[in-house]
């Protein structure tokens, strides 16, 4: 039987608003002293210490991530909600994707559901997931198995608008290799068969491909390797080329047209091709609506409407897709800036360790933890999101 959780969420009000000042001076923290994708240890050492000081149950290194965690409090029977974590950072910009907020609210947002419930029903998790911008800490995590037996994955991301849900596609990076036959281009031009020649070839067919993909798709490539002099025809030339799907099976048509396009060229050219993937893909964001319409509910009465994605509008892909395919997920967004700024700049940055970042991660750690709450005591709603990701997984969205 559910039970009533209005008096939890006054509590939750006041446990968020009693840590105020230690959440914002996380994130400041976080903010002064950036650090990329997987060495973020200055970064898992103050989490798990604020985990740890309230008392949750801390494993440092979780799958095979020497700067993942997971903070673990409640009985274990009943639901289970994990509140994740993003604290990496952009080379040469530090925060410009808020990165700092968003783990300063799951932690505001762990501690918080920890305060108000005292002993938490079920289990509550506070996952530390690092490398969000470059290499998918997600994506090692859900292959690990840490997600298995999770009823609903928690987390928000600032931005520059307020929407319920993102719009996130999948993406790859595949990286294309040819061989040729060096040669030098006046003393034996006729020996020689160029690599480089083949990857501009492959460059040019993309072209025209790209004039007939869907919405949402998108090939961007650079020329990682293209020779080493001018009067040698080269024998290797490498391109890196970013894919993207609005879908997990439109970014895999994707990746198969360009092997197509690379095997064809290679064929034209005489030279030998290599299609590789680079690193793991990252998948759809599938937005769970039972949850995701709770947060907004929450965040509403915090005084910040949410509103739709506006159609045709893609937000960029996320390592929060692996795990939306899996469990009931939500990724809503949340503008610390107007809708004519951009993330990753300096002035999102900036703004990330301003007034309105201070604003929203508290109100969004409010939010988060409320969320929970309803899963942990509302008994219904597990079970209303896991037949939504049903429903959306058997219609291929």
């Amino acid at each position: 039987m559910s039970e009533n959780p209005e008096p939890v969420y006054d509590r939750i009000r006041e446990e968020v608003a009693a840590r105020a000042e230690r959440l914002w001076d996380v994130g400041l923290a976080l903010h002064r002293s950036p650090e990329t994708a997987f060495e973020e240890r200055q970064a898992a050492r103050l989490l798990t210490g604020e985990l740890e000081r309230e008392g949750f149950e801390v494993e440092r290194g979780v799958a095979g991530l020497p700067t993942a965690f997971t903070g673990r409090t409640g009985s274990g029977e009943g639901p289970c909600v994990a509140l994740l974590l993003e604290y990496d950072a952009l080379p040469l910009l530090g925060h410009a994707c808020g990165h700092n907020l968003i783990a300063a609210a799951g932690l505001g947002a762990a501690l918080a559901v920890r305060g108000a419930l005292g002993e938490v029903p079920g289990s509550l998790l506070a996952v530390g997931a690092p490398a969000e911008e470059r290499g998918g800490g997600k994506v090692v995590e859900v292959e690990a198995g840490l997600f298995d037996g999770v009823d609903a994955a928690l987390m928000f991301h600032p931005g520059v608008y307020s929407w319920s849900w993102a719009p996130l596609t999948a993406s790859a990076q595949i990286r294309v290799a040819f061989h040729g036959r060096a040669a030098h281009p006046t003393g034996n031009p006729t020996e020689g068969i160029d690599a480089l020649g083949a990857l501009i070839q492959l460059f040019n067919t993309l072209g025209v491909l790209d004039r007939r993909l869907p919405a949402g798709s998108h090939v961007q490539g650079i020329i990682a390797d293209g020779g080493r002099a001018t009067n040698i025809v080269p024998e290797y030339a490498e391109g890196l080329f970013g894919l993207r799907g609005a879908t997990t099976a439109a970014l895999e048509d994707l990746v198969e047209e360009l092997r197509s396009c690379a095997q064809g060229v290679a064929t034209a050219t005489r030279t030998r091709v290599e299609v590789t993937g680079v690193g793991g893909r990252y998948e759809h964001f599938r937005d769970n609506e039972v949850l995701s319409g709770l947060f907004a509910h929450h965040l509403d009465r915090a005084g910040i409407p949410l509103s739709e994605p506006v159609p045709g509008v893609y937000l960029g892909s996320s390592d929060i897709g692996n795990v939306s395919t899996r469990v009931p997920a939500i990724h809503p967004f949340v503008a610390i800036m107007g809708s004519d700024a951009s993330d990753h700049t300096p002035e999102f940055a900036e703004a990330a360790a301003g007034p309105r970042g201070r604003q929203v991660m508290l109100a969004a750690a409010e939010a988060l933890a409320c969320t929970a709450a309803d899963v942990l005591l509302r008994t219904e709603i597990s079970g209303q999101a896991w037949a939504c990701l049903r429903e959306k997984a058997a219609a291929g969205l």
